[in-house]
């Protein structure tokens, strides 16, 4: 049997082995993120006059951070509103796209972050970045993180930005591992069961189904036209967008209709609500009210008067 004195030297020689096992992996790690740290950027800063506005998907994870501009976001089956100092993360292959208000004059401005979780796993797989990892692992659906829980983070993502190279990724790694941190303050971009993804080729035939429902939103379209714009027949058509969507056309084009005409409501306040009904493509204010309640849950006066409490 061995002696107290040979198993404290055996235990060690034995954590030396570790440590210096440690700092091996580890090194191989940095290695191999300063080598995807030099083949990609990691961030996109956009300062355009407006987004780039096609139904697009890809293999990185996105983390967009809006520090000016608003307009329409589009994930999946969820269209939702997007405003100055909200922060998104978009799940790899989601197809998605941010569609600036038409209204907005002094251009838009995001910077984005895309990675490929696979590329880093190497790098984080010590015990110090468990509640990375584990956030990274279990995105499953895209969130939104809102203006009034992302403020903190705008000089993280400003800093991702200008810095470069290992500085980089520290950054970015410190700004996930705060992200992992305030699970409970993201929301769902789903209310229901996250669809299936897109195919390329069924991504470029929505987009031309979206594209076309944005420019004519305010006109009558009858099914006849919208199944020709996807070369389908109605009945054919009216499966398709079910499927991949979730949800009917006629929801989607009321959707886009009375986000439009709540823009309107506070920024053409002298306008009447039956214009604006008009102008968002209802044929009489009676319908528009009553598609305005189901989406909304307030009347039009109910929603100004919100709007005004909460400004």
């Amino acid at each position: 049997m061995s002696s107290y004195k040979a198993l404290l030297q055996q235990r060690e020689q034995l954590e030396q082995q570790i440590q210096e096992a440690r700092k091996a992996e580890l090194s191989d790690a940095v290695a191999k993120v300063r080598a995807l740290v030099t083949e990609y950027d990691l961030t996109q800063e956009d300062v355009l006059p407006s987004f780039y506005s096609n139904y697009h998907r890809h293999k990185e994870i996105q983390l967009t951070y809006i520090l000016k501009g608003r307009g329409t976001f589009m994930i999946g089956n969820f269209t939702h509103s997007f405003e100055e100092n909200e922060i998104y993360i978009v799940d790899a292959d989601e197809p998605h796209m941010f569609k600036t208000a038409e209204d907005i004059k002094d251009g838009i401005h995001a910077i984005h972050i895309f990675f490929d979780y696979e590329h880093f796993k190497s790098f984080l797989d010590f015990p110090e970045f468990d509640d990375v990892k584990y956030f990274l692992e279990h995105i499953n659906v895209s969130k939104k993180l809102d203006a009034e829980h992302s403020l903190t983070l705008k000089e993280k993502f400003i800093q991702i930005n200008s810095t470069a190279g290992i500085d980089r990724l520290l950054s970015f790694v410190k700004l996930i591992n705060f992200l992992s941190k305030k699970v409970d303050q993201w929301t769902s971009l789903y209310t229901g069961i996250p669809q299936k993804k897109f195919s390329d080729a069924e991504g470029l035939r929505i987009n031309e189904i979206f594209q076309y429902t944005f420019q004519h939103f305010g006109d009558k379209i009858s099914l006849e036209d919208i199944a020709a714009v996807a070369h389908m027949t109605p009945h054919a058509f009216c499966k398709y967008f079910k499927k991949h969507t979730r949800k009917t056309y006629v929801t989607f084009l009321n959707e886009i209709r009375i986000e439009r005409a709540c823009k309107m409501l506070i920024d053409e306040s002298s306008e009447s609500v039956s214009n604006i009904a008009f102008k968002t493509g209802f044929n009489n204010v009676v319908n528009f009210n009553r598609v305005f309640k189901k989406i909304t849950k307030l009347s039009p006066s109910e929603y100004v008067q919100e709007h005004r409490m909460r400004d």
